[in-house]
Order: structure tokens, then sequence, then C-alpha cells
């Protein structure tokens, strides 16, 4: 008798979607450990599960003076030049950000017993985990899916976290409460069938204003900012969104372009679904480099790209779960735990006044109030985690969520309670006033843990909140509510486009040295929802960044006019005025006469690109029949081990899903809009590969493809161990007949592709090519 398991203890508990999911993972990682899945695929298939690489995962760091090999086994990948046994990162997705008590509790656990304890907040609201070895994830995976949080498509050419405003349904100027919207785009989204052919990956985000920085709408792919219309019959006002598409950051900077100024709500899930048709269908394939949204965008024009989404609407098959939540948006409101009692004058504890300066937002219902739970480069324990669990159930009725800014917030807390909220998170040393100000620098792993990152944007934001916040009660009132924002490369994932002072990681070199570099870029604009992106002036040693800071802080508070915001400011500077600025700290400094710039914040090591890794931002880009194809393997995995536990009901059942998978996955190299219905994937199958040949075999014809129809046609009533044993062999050839058939189409599309390419060279007309004289021609 074997112990039990996650999988055993929690099998009842967990969404039976997500669960099978899991299994599925597990089961690749069993095919992968034998040697029978492409490690691209592979990776590709981990990273749709929120399995990430990390640095050193190659096995390689370098110590400052040469490159040591770590001591993990060489033999297994799981990825691309990465180990197996590397430890990497896990990210774990919360739509809008939206936690409750238990949740924190089994997040805690999770970091506790799989990672180095820590958890990270991310720019895009979700959790991150360091230091995970693969072989931990699928439990990891279970304990999270029985309390209803998912990791699947945390990562990967797919649709990502959706994020929203953390003060939806709270905030004094929204148009109305995003959050069940929010909801039901992420629960649509995730793992649809539209949505897995994409280059790279699909960032959304909801709004409840245009004017705050709210959800940010402007630099993602899909942007959703809620209006509202006069209801031509009279009635209540029609709730809808503008609808912007193609805003990024990385390395080319796009802001979004509005695609449509009012989608009423019951439109907003088709046009989702729609727009990622148009994304899959007509997005870059091959170079990554060019392969978001933004750039189809901008290569069709908004006119054009309207069109083609208005065309792909019109055809999409309905679909119920497009309105169906609908129903219960009214209800979806957050309910206080306590009356809305007044904040007491007398009850003042030390330091009390500062935070509620800072970290506290009234709410529009009076007598409730937002409190911010400041964590510095979005870091908090799991013992903090299990702690502010308790105290979310205490002060604000276990409603949580996350920030883009790498924070926690506490809504309907009672303003009589702030002061006791404020004792006990200064107790477990989470009552750090400054959230949303200076000192609330948000910052990504950086050379920590990231694969690409050049320079220690967590170094860097851990000095300068250090000697900020040592200024903190003497800033003056002008800069201390800029943001500083730092990236350690230029993909931005610190966001510092949208900063009022942004960083990213570059280097320099100086004689045999490489120097950690940061560009310097100002002006970004994070109210507006991202309305502006900042402007690149120069780059300065990362030991000078400290410097940079100062001198651009106090000269704005001497310069500025009165209302001159710092973006208003910096445009009147100019490049060339800004520049100046920086202009005594862009040197190349000597090694031997400043050695300490060789080695970046928190780092003693001399400065190397040694350890700079491929990145797996959005892995490879596998076709979809790779993607589904290995689905159909783990579903057959699965029953090869049912049968060998005796389990012969259960491995008939899987060897006929495998099968159904395989069938399906190569009917969508054709027809997306197959579905999941067994009739129609057999019909499309027969009609398209099997009555024309095309899937036959050259010795045994049509054979295995008679092994899916006779198994659809004739269900056994009862399944001995022959007949189990048989359609899992008979699975296995199918699934071998229909990688030789995609095989066979692939040579013939590119037989002809090549054929095309060579008949329109014969037909280019020949140019005329002027030679020097003496040349003959």
């Amino acid at each position: 008798m074997h112990e039990p398991t996650w999988k055993d203890h929690l099998h009842d508990r967990m969404p039976p979607d997500l669960a099978h999911e899991i299994d599925l993972f597990e089961g690749q990682m069993a095919l992968m450990r034998q040697g029978k899945l492409d490690e691209k695929v592979f990776a590709e298939t981990r990273l749709r599960r929120g399995v990430y690489g990390q640095r050193y995962d190659n096995g390689q760091r370098h110590d400052g003076l040469r490159t040591q090999t770590l001591d993990f086994p060489q033999d297994l990948v799981k990825g691309p030049n990465t180990l197996w046994d590397a430890p990497g990162m896990q990210r774990i997705k919360i739509p809008f950000g939206g936690l409750t008590p238990e949740q924190m509790e089994v997040l805690a656990q999770v970091a506790d017993a799989y990672a180095d304890g820590i958890l990270h907040v991310t720019t895009r609201q979700d959790f991150q985990l360091h230091y995970v070895h693969i072989e931990d994830t699928p439990d990891l995976m279970r304990r999270l899916a029985a309390v209803g949080i998912t990791t699947h498509e945390a990562c990967g050419n797919v649709v990502r976290n959706v994020t929203a405003c953390p003060l939806a349904g709270v905030c004094h100027t929204e148009a109305f409460d995003v959050t069940p919207y929010a909801h039901a785009m992420a629960r649509f989204l995730l793992g649809h069938p539209d949505a897995q052919d994409f280059g790279r990956k699909f960032k959304v985000a909801f709004s409840g204003c245009a004017h705050t920085a709210c959800g940010l709408v402007m630099m993602h792919d899909l942007g959703l900012l809620a209006r509202t219309r006069p209801d031509p019959d009279g009635g209540p006002p029609r709730r809808g969104f503008a609808v912007y598409v193609g805003g990024g950051l990385g390395a080319v900077p796009e802001q979004a372009k509005l695609l449509s100024d009012f989608v009423p709500e019951e439109e907003i899930l088709p046009l989702a679904q729609a727009i990622a048709r148009v994304f899959a269908r007509h997005g870059e394939k091959k170079n990554r480099n060019r392969a978001r949204i933004k750039f189809l965008v901008a290569q069709l024009g908004i006119e054009a790209f309207r069109r083609l989404v208005e065309e792909e609407r019109q055809v999409l098959p309905p679909d119920d779960r497009w309105t169906a939540y609908l129903e219960a948006v009214p209800g979806a409101t957050e309910e206080p735990h306590r009356p809305p009692l007044l904040l007491d004058g007398d009850d003042r504890p030390d330091g009390f006044d500062a935070w509620y300066a800072t970290n506290v937002y009234h709410q529009r219902q009076p007598g409730y109030c937002v409190a911010t739970i400041h964590l510095p480069l979005g870091d908090l324990t799991a013992r903090q985690m299990i702690a502010l669990a308790d105290l979310a159930r205490r002060y604000a009725g276990g409603h949580v969520r996350t920030t883009v800014e790498q924070n926690i917030v506490f809504r309907w807390v009672a303003e009589a309670d702030l002061p006791a909220l404020y004792r006990d998170l200064k107790a477990l040393g989470l009552g750090e006033p400054g959230a949303g100000t200076i000192v609330d620098i948000t910052a990504c792993p950086g050379t920590d843990t990231c694969k690409l990152g050049i320079a220690s944007s967590r170094g860097l934001a851990g000095e300068l909140i250090t000697r900020l916040t040592a200024r903190r009660a003497t800033l003056p009132e002008p800069v201390r509510n800029l943001r500083i924002k730092v990236s350690g490369c230029f993909n931005s994932c610190g966001q510092h486009h949208v900063a009022d002072i942004g960083f990213f990681g570059n280097s320099r070199k100086s004689g045999n040295y490489r120097v950690p570099y940061f560009q310097v870029v100002l002006g970004g604009q994070w109210q507006h929802n991202a309305g502006q992106y900042g402007m690149a002036i120069g780059s300065v040693p990362a030991r000078l960044i400290p410097d940079v800071v100062d001198t651009l802080t106090t000269r704005y508070v001497e310069d500025h006019t009165p209302g001159e915001s710092f973006q208003d400011w910096v445009k009147r500077l100019g490049k060339a005025g800004a520049r100046e600025l920086i202009r005594p700290f862009m040197i190349t400094p000597v090694y031997e006469e400043q050695p300490a710039f060789f080695s970046d914040w928190g780092d003693p090591r001399v400065f190397t690109l040694g350890d700079l890794g491929v990145g797996e931002c959005a892995g490879e880009v596998v076709s979809l029949f790779a993607m589904e194809i290995s689905k159909a393997e783990s579903e057959l995995f699965e029953a090869q081990e049912a049968l060998d536990r005796g389990d012969f009901a259960r491995a008939d059942a899987r060897a006929y899903q495998a099968m159904l998978m395989a069938a399906r996955a190569l009917v969508r190299t054709e027809y997306l809009d197959v579905g999941e219905d067994p009739d129609r994937i057999v019909e499309a199958f027969r009609a398209r590969f099997y009555d024309t040949e095309r899937f036959f075999d050259p010795f045994a014809r049509g054979k295995f493809a008679r092994y899916l129809f006779s198994r659809h046609e004739h269900p056994p009533a009862r399944v001995d161990e022959d007949a189990a044993r048989r359609i899992v062999d008979e699975a296995q050839l199918f699934i071998e007949a229909t990688h030789a058939c995609e095989m066979r189409m692939s040579e013939e599309a590119a037989r002809k592709a090549e054929e095309a390419r060579r008949q329109a060279a014969r037909n280019e007309p020949r140019r005329e090519v002027l030679l020097p004289p003496g040349f003959a021609s």
C-alpha cells in the first residue's frame, strides 16, 4: 500500500479541469524523463504551467574571474540548455489580484515547502516562487488548485494573467466595478482553443477610470476601459468598455490604439475571442522579436486590423459563456464584515500618522478604507503571509488584492480599525509607510534570478529605497510622489517606461572589464493608464545612479514652475537639456582607479555578462499541433499507468481520449472550430483525412484510423485486461500515424511554398545591372 499523495488527498477538492491539466503535465514530465518528448515542446509545455527557467539553470555560474560548473546532473534537461535538477521559478496567476485568506495560507505553505520561503509579487499581480525543483511542481499545483488557484498559462505564448485596478469596486471615480468582467475574461480565455497558437504572449487589463493609473490599459495587448452610455429607452445607463489593442512595453514600447470607443458588456468576450483569432492567424510566428500583437497592429494599421476583427466576429460559433456570467454581475459585490466605524482621533500609535498619510485610501463607501501593505521589492516571507491571512480575516473581511506596484491591499477596513491594523502590521515588519511614493520603488528580479538580467535591478532598487527612506521626512513635497521603476534589462519587466524616473540595465566596456550601467529614462506617465512613455537620455555607471536621482530631484524642485509636473518639466528641458544634467555622471571608470564601479549593487563579484542565458519569456514558438499532440501522448501515458495498476476501465477511457485528442490536433491544423464534441471530431477527421486517404499509411492504409472509429462507435460494455491492453496499443499506433500524417502534410506545404517562391523569382522582371566600364555583363 503506497503512502497517500497530495493527488490522493486532494482529488475531490480540485476543479476537474485543473486536476486534469496537472495530470497531463505530470504525464509529460514522465515522457520527458524517458526521452519521448522533444525538449522544445516540453519547454513550452512547462512554461504554459508557469514552470519557468531561472538564472544558472544551465549549470554554470561566473564567479567574477571564470565560469564555474555547478554540481547538477547533466543527463536530463527540461528545455534547451536547461538542466532538469537546476532550481527554477514557479509563476502563479492571480486574476485581477483577488485573494482569499485561505488562498494566502496555501500560497505561504507551498512557498515554505517547495521554494526558499519568499513570495514575490510581480508587476502583473502574480506571485512568483523561486528555487523550485520541477519534480515538486505537480504537487505544488494541486495544493493551489484545491483553493481555486491555477498556474495554467502563467507563462508561454498564451493569454497571461488578466489584471485590473486593485481599487475596483471601491473607487470614487470609476465608471463601475470591473472585477466581475476581469474574472469572466480570465476564465473564458484560460485554455481557450482560439488562444493556443500565438507567436508570443498576450496580456489583458481592465480599468475603471480613464485619468488615473488604474489598470494601465494603454500598455497592454488588450485593454478595456469601463464606460457607460445613456439607455435610449430611458433605463439605467448601459455598461460597456472602450477597447484598446496593440499596447506594450518591452524593448520597443507602443501605446495601445483605440479599437472601439464603446463595446457593450455582452460583447467583450466574443470580441476578445475574435482578436485572439486574428492574432493567431496573422501574427508573426518566426521572428520572436516582432511577434507581439503590437507589431501586427502597426503593420496592418488599426483600420485594417479592426476590419479583420469585425469579420472574424461575424463567423464565430455562438457560445453561451459570452453572456452567462452577466446575470450574476449585479450581485458580485463585496460585503464588509464590520460596521463603518469612524477613526478615533485619540488612538494614534507612533508612526501611525505617516503610514496613514500614504498607505490609506478612503473608499467611496463612507467609513471604509483600503490599506496598502508596502512590500519593499515586492517580497514577503511565508510566515508574514500566514499572519497577513489572519489579519485579512480580522480587519478586511477577507477582501485582499495584489497590485501591479508589487504591494498587497486590504479592502473594506473600518476606519476605526486602522490603528490596530497598523500595530499588527508593524509587529510583522510590514508597517512601512510610503506606498505610492518615491520610496515605493518597483523592480523586476533582474540578475538575482532572471536569465536575461544584465544589471542588478533589485540591488539598485534596494540601495535607492535605503537612501530615500532615510530622508523621507525631509524630502521636498514636489518629489515625494514621484515614481521610480527599475528593470534589469531593456525588456521592461520593471515597467521603467511609465515611471517619472526609470532605469534599465546595460553595460559598457572599460579596458578588459565590463561595467554595470543603467540607462536613464525620464518623463514616463503612470497616470492616465500609462498615458506616456519616458525618453532615454543616457547611460550611467550603476554606482552613480543614486547621485543621478539626487541631481534630478533637486533640480526639479529648484526649476519647476508652480503646478508643473515632472513630465512637463522634462519636456521643457528636452532630451538635450536632460542629458546635460546627467552628463557629469556619464563617465567611463578605470578599474585600477575605481574598482568599486566594476561590481554591481548587492553583488561583490567582479561584474560579468557570463551568466546571461537564453530567455524563456515566452518560450519557443512551437506549433499548435506539437502542443496538442503532446497532450494526447500524456493522456496515453495515463492510460498505460492505469493499465499497469489494473484499472482497465480507466485505461480504456484514457486511451480512447488520447486518440480523440490526436485526431483533434490534426483536424485543427485546418479547421480550428472543430470543438471538443467527440462526434464532431470523428466526423471531421473522417471527412478530411480518412475519406481523402491523406491519413493512410503506405502499407497499413487506413487501418490505424479504424482503431478510432471502432472504439468511438462501439464503446465496450466491460473492459478486461486484454481489451484494455489492446486499445492502449491501438492508441499508440494511432498517435504515431497522426505524427506521420502531419509530417507528410508539413513537407508537402514546404515543397509547395518553395515552388511558389521559385515561380515568383522566375516571373520577376529582370533588372538591368549597370557595371563599370571594362566589366562584362
